[in-house]
């Protein structure tokens, strides 16, 4: 009777055992249905809108029959072309930890993706568009479009070919959860520019969220070129990545700004930094692209270091001959000389080629990548030109 109980028992614990296995292998099972990074051939940048579920996807104007797409998912996550055509050369297929496809873009920009998560319960779809476009072309920015209002402002400039997308850290500062509206954001379009609209940036504080990680405060930025909220968190200087191709002698970088400096000045622990002041901080960097997916990061100007070698030339407020810029609630012009820099010179024959890049960046904060700068500065910018050699 005790060996049958003993036996009834360890049964019982096996089928519980069983039955727990199962539940933790179905639990285990990823429900992320997203699309992480879109990467390929030729591919000068990409920006992901996580929100809308659109990707923005930039190439030279080149023949686009068989453009390779490489495609990071959530883990076990699968992809495939909801609206392939006859004309496209292969679905998508996994390769190693990502997924693989070619699309013929040469008639027809624009694909719907469908990602399912590994459980198959979650399906989510995304927009992919194919820009071409000449950066040299658009020189001039009035800041007076805007692709997105909620949950933040995006900004863009229309083109021949589509859209040139403006970056900002915005998705990063989403993550903190102290933004109530768009409003809140660090970058954000505002009212009274020159002329119309302008961009206005602002030095934010991150919250709880932010300081036990050392992020205290998210300056506000606008870029050309992209941000990865992926490496928001872990790798924030990694998050921003800077410039697009541009073929052309860059000579001046024009424009108007005002500028107020917060009270208190900070460090990365969000300590009061004795006699500092905030200041912005508008610039224009050509730089050596060994590679057309090549970018300079937001490590671009270390705080005990030199530039980045990669840096030929450099149009840059408070930099040689450039003047400095001051606090003022007047609209005030700027114009600043690129100089030579790093003793290097402009290759003509590498920039017909497409072998440099123009990052045009400004920010509230001028160590703000650090998360140095003061909560409250503000920064606004309007009609921006880069002037180049004829």
């Amino acid at each position: 009777m005790k060996t049958n109980m003993k036996l009834k028992n360890l049964l019982s614990g096996l089928m519980i055992a069983c039955a727990a296995t199962s539940c933790i292998q179905d639990e285990a099972l990823n429900v992320e249905a997203a699309i992480d990074g879109c990467e390929g051939e030729n591919i000068l940048l990409t920006n992901i809108n996580h929100n809308s579920k659109e990707i923005e996807v930039y190439l030279p104007d080149i023949d686009l029959t068989k453009q390779e797409l490489i495609f990071t998912l959530p883990i076990g996550a699968e992809i495939k072309i909801a609206d392939a055509n006859e004309n496209d050369v292969q679905p998508a297929f996994q390769k190693d930890s990502t997924w693989l496809c070619y699309c013929n873009f040469n008639q027809e920009k624009q694909r719907r993706l469908t990602v399912t998560s590994e459980d198959g319960a979650n399906g989510v779809d995304y927009i992919l568009r194919i820009n071409t476009m000449n950066l040299s072309d658009y020189t001039k920015y009035s800041f007076e479009e805007l692709k997105q209002t909620s949950p933040y402002h995006i900004l863009y400039l229309t083109t021949e070919s589509g859209i040139m997308q403006w970056a900002s850290g915005n998705p990063g500062f989403e993550i903190s959860g102290m933004a109530n509206d768009a409003a809140d954001y660090p970058t954000v379009q505002a009212a009274d520019g020159v002329n119309g609209k302008c961009v206005k940036l602002t030095t934010r504080d991150t919250g709880n969220f932010g300081k036990p990680i050392g992020m205290p405060i998210a300056a506000g930025n606008l870029f050309i070129g992209s941000f990865d909220v992926q490496n928001a968190v872990q790798h924030p200087l990694e998050a921003t990545n800077f410039g697009f191709p541009f073929n052309k002698k860059p000579l001046k970088m024009t424009g108007y700004y005002k500028y107020k400096a917060g009270e208190t000045f900070t460090d990365e622990d969000k300590n009061p930094v004795a006699g500092e002041m905030d200041m912005g901080d508008i610039y224009a960097a050509l730089y050596e692209a060994p590679t057309s997916d090549y970018s300079l990061d937001g490590d671009l100007f270390p705080l005990d270091g030199p530039m980045k070698d990669h840096i030929v030339s450099l149009a840059r407020i408070g930099k040689d001959d450039n003047p400095n810029m001051t606090e003022t609630d007047e609209w005030t012009r700027f114009e600043l000389d690129f100089q030579p820099q790093n003793g290097k010179q402009i290759n003509e024959a590498d920039l017909k080629e497409g072998k440099y890049k123009l990052a045009v960046v400004f920010t509230s904060s001028i160590e703000g990548a650090y998360f140095r700068g003061a909560i409250g500065s503000e920064l606004c910018i309007d009609e921006v030109e880069i002037i180049y050699e004829q």
